[in-house]
């Protein structure tokens, strides 16, 4: 059940029987030469769009871009700052609470998200504590999911692509992008180095100067649709069960 494609009346038929609710967030940055730019909001989405099927959960609406500065040397990309990504978090999460959500399960497709995101959890506790209790009474828990640590995904990156994986557009995240948009499939050929260096970064200038063509440790020439077929039928099941956890907890 997606929230943007529903009407307000369901919106609260479904709060009460669940408040729960799957939030994909991700990014729009570089992908290497042929990775798409919305790879990490597409996969956040794709996912959490899976999850609220199989679980019956309401799907939130997707942040779309995300924490990605180290990103801007490549043009297309998109940034906010750690402190307005967490002024966002905050806002939704405050008023869908203010409706009666009060499980907010963050499906991350981008791990520059990560730190930010979890500040913002640190936020979001702190001023109810600081408030004595939130005045609906709701007590409100967040977490944030990365699809690709759900065991299913690390095996199948494994054994499809052969530790050419790497870090940054990688083939799995490729591949799910292109089984969701076959249609934006790029095609290459083989890519110089055929795996990327890996190593750190700083800012932008930084890593374009040690990436120049925008990958980190992969091999995205590997991707298909058909492997992202794979990996989404196989990674769905373990973030239902996390979903549901979640809630019980």
């Amino acid at each position: 059940m997606q929230l943007h494609l529903s009407t307000w009346q369901e919106v609260e038929a479904y709060l009460q029987r669940s408040r729960g609710i799957v939030i994909p967030i991700g990014s729009t940055e570089q992908h290497g030469p042929n990775g798409l730019i919305g790879t990490d909001a597409i996969c956040a989405e794709v996912f959490a769009r899976e999850v609220g099927r199989a679980a019956d959960a309401m799907v939130g609406p997707t942040v779309n871009v995300g924490m990605a500065q180290h990103h801007l040397g490549f043009a297309g990309s998109v940034t906010l700052r750690p402190s307005t990504l967490i002024a966002v978090i905050r806002d939704m999460v405050a008023s869908l609470g203010r409706h009666g959500f009060a499980r907010f399960f963050f499906l991350n497709g981008h791990g520059g998200n990560v730190a930010t995101v979890t500040a913002a959890f640190s936020e979001i506790y702190a001023e109810a504590s600081l408030q004595a209790g939130l005045p609906n009474g709701l007590d409100l828990r967040c977490t944030i999911r990365n699809w690709w640590e759900a065991p299913s995904a690390k095996r199948l990156s494994r054994e499809l692509f052969a530790g050419e994986e790497g870090s940054h557009a990688t083939p799995s995240e490729v591949s799910v992008t292109y089984f969701a948009y076959p249609e934006a499939a790029k095609s290459v050929g083989e890519m110089t180095p055929r795996v990327a260096p890996f190593g750190g970064f700083t800012d932008a200038a930084d890593y374009r100067r040690r990436f120049p063509d925008g990958r980190i440790g992969s091999n995205p020439a590997l991707a298909t649709a058909a492997h992202g077929k794979t990996i989404v039928d196989a990674v769905v099941p373990e973030l239902v069960d996390a979903y549901r956890s979640f809630l019980a907890a």
